[in-house]
């Protein structure tokens, strides 16, 4: 008599990995569900040692908080709106330092991103924020009257700006220091003997709009050509190898004094080498060249470039710090200028 084989086969359900809840992790810990909580959303202070076993249980169970359930307990959506509207003059792999900045600071936090880049102006905003897709703002491109500011003050939702309008009253603004990165930029140049200095700037349609770390910039350079008894010369310059040739070579017609260059405008510098090359001047022999870069741009041009850092990614990081903040009730500062920083390179030196 043949005997029955039993078969165990698991319903598909059963086979499913067990998930974890927030109580297994409390266990695992030997804490409360509560200090597990706490240690996740970071409302309270916890000791260090509670804090890495928490951490350490997360990581062992595979912890993954339930983002839905998190939303209905809070009436939040975890998600923030980064609001990049694409324009002309701007240069997108910037852009995008930010934007990866600003995402990877969220996830930290357990945010998701949301990236708006249509240019709606007030519209836009306002429809975002009566849509309920997104718990707060960050705001870039910012222009000195931007009109998207008197908004933000009166919108429910929290907001934080990368970038600094004319009026910052009941705003939170973060940003580098543009005035003052300017301004290094002079006076290195003159400390090295230089007397006649030319900024080249963003594409004039960054002007028009008066956006507001360009205006900085040329507020910054002026005044610091004024305080060192230099001349100083502004002009914006568009972002093509054709405009750049023009540009420079105009430029040392009407003033062939010109024996430094600083430059706002990242896409142009490769080009700005090759037409100074093309002319006859030597880097930093005839011409010294610094820019307003990030840093991995600056040390991979020949020769590499003297520059005041764009800290992108400490700028994006802190937009984020800051409007969790605001999430959680907490206060932020009204604005936070990120120090410039000017690293010397090979490409200036001594004036000819």
């Amino acid at each position: 008599m043949l005997k029955s084989k039993r078969f165990n086969f698991l319903r598909p359900e059963s086979r499913r990995k067990a998930i974890v809840t927030i109580a297994d992790v409390a266990r695992q810990a030997g804490v409360a569900t509560s200090t597990v909580s706490y240690v996740l959303s970071g409302k309270r202070s916890i000791s260090g040692a509670t804090r890495d076993r928490v951490q350490e249980a997360v990581r062992v169970l595979g912890y993954r908080p339930n983002a839905s359930a998190r939303a209905l307990a809070s009436s939040r959506s975890n998600v923030l709106a980064l609001v990049i509207p694409l324009r002309a003059g701007m240069h997108v792999p910037v852009l995008m330092q930010f934007a990866t900045a600003v995402v990877t600071t969220a996830r930290r936090f357990d945010h998701d991103v949301l990236l708006l880049t249509a240019d709606e102006g007030r519209s836009g905003l306002e429809r975002v924020s009566q849509s309920a897709l997104v718990d707060a703002l960050v705001v870039m491109d910012v222009e000195l009257h931007d009109e998207r500011v008197p908004l933000l003050r009166e919108l429910p939702m929290p907001s934080v700006l990368i970038g600094i309008p004319a009026d910052t009253e009941g705003l939170t603004c973060i940003d580098l220091d543009f005035f003052a990165a300017a301004e290094q930029c002079v006076d290195h140049l003159t400390d090295l003997g230089h007397r006649e200095i030319a900024l080249l700037g963003t594409p004039s349609a960054v002007y028009e709009r008066q956006t507001g770390f360009a205006a900085r910039t040329m507020a910054g350079f002026q005044a610091a050509a004024e305080r060192r008894g230099i001349q100083g010369i502004e002009t914006p310059c568009e972002s093509t190898f054709d405009a750049v040739l023009g540009t420079v070579g105009e430029l040392l017609r009407e003033h062939p004094g010109i024996t430094g260059l600083v430059v706002q405008n990242e896409p142009i510098i490769g080009p700005l080498l090759d037409v100074l090359r093309s002319l006859g001047r030597r880097v930093p022999e005839d011409m010294s060249l610094l820019a307003i870069c990030a840093d991995d741009v600056a040390e991979r041009q020949v020769p590499k470039l003297s520059s005041v850092t764009l800290p992108a990614d400490e700028i994006g990081q802190q937009a984020v710090e800051a409007l969790i903040a605001k999430l959680d009730g907490n206060q932020a500062p009204a604005v936070t200028l990120v120090p410039a920083q000017l690293t010397a390179r090979a490409s200036t030196s001594t004036a000819p």
